[in-house]
């Protein structure tokens, strides 16, 4: 992973000059800008940068609460077919986004929806919530009766003991669910392609896209691109990788 990283840095601020001469492999003889400042004007991406940060954190916290509500009436309320409801979920996580495209554009169409950045949130919040309620129903299946018994004897109602018990409790879970779901919707392409499609509203994995059907053969472009484009989800992770590492060891714990 580091090795391919490294190799699109360098040729990100390598000259047109140089990468044709040189090589992709070859280390550049200076650091040239040019392709970073051309593509970042050629396809603003500090609007893209800011729907993507929109989006993917939207979809994050918004899929993190669903998820929770649904694990918890699940994993703890014990509904009725509960087999048979994760067994729905697990079914909404394998099912292709290519099988959503129509629908979605139709009813987003209806309701008057279609190329804003709402309905990309309410699409990938639903399609994130899926797995984040199979995975959290595990969690809170296993959740200790004694500890909700306490709090109920203490007089505390269902919103208490989810907001004052279980949510603390499965907060490490809760941070894993909620990096992955930032760097999975920052990832995504097919859907925010189809669904977003006035240059004001499109993300980063859009221009991306767009750029390369434009400009195929600029090699320093491309890779300035992939670059920008691969940056800011990395920082994200490195930030919360303390949380993701703590989150993962809680549930080999468990």
């Amino acid at each position: 992973m580091v090795l391919p990283f490294l190799v699109v840095a360098l040729n990100a601020v390598k000259s047109p000059a140089e990468y044709s001469a040189d090589g992709p492999l070859s280390l550049p003889h200076g650091i040239h800008l040019d392709g970073l400042r051309d593509f970042w004007e050629r396809v603003d991406f500090g609007r893209k940068l800011f729907n993507s940060a929109l989006i993917s954190g939207s979809v994050a916290v918004l899929a993190a609460a669903l998820s929770v509500l649904n694990a918890y009436a699940i994993g703890i309320g014990r509904v009725k077919g509960r087999p048979w409801v994760l067994a729905f979920f697990v079914l909404a996580t394998m099912l292709p986004q290519e099988a959503l495209v129509y629908p979605v554009y139709y009813l987003t169409k209806q309701v008057g929806l279609y190329d804003t950045r709402l309905s990309v949130i309410i699409v990938f919040t639903v399609i994130q919530s899926a797995f984040g309620t199979y995975l959290l129903s595990s969690v809170l299946g296993a959740f200790p009766k004694e500890v909700i018994e306490a709090a109920r004897i203490d007089g505390a109602n269902k919103w208490q003991v989810l907001w004052r018990v279980v949510v603390p409790v499965s907060r490490p879970t809760l941070g894993v669910l909620l990096v992955f779901f930032f760097i999975w919707t920052w990832n995504e392409f097919l859907l925010p392609l189809v669904m977003l499609i006035s240059n004001d509203n499109q993300t980063v994995s859009v221009a991306l896209g767009v750029l390369q059907g434009q400009r195929l053969m600029d090699a320093t472009m491309t890779n300035a691109a992939a670059l920008l484009g691969v940056l800011p989800a990395l920082c994200f992770f490195l930030i919360f990788q303390r949380t993701l590492t703590r989150g993962i060891a809680m549930g080999a714990v468990r």
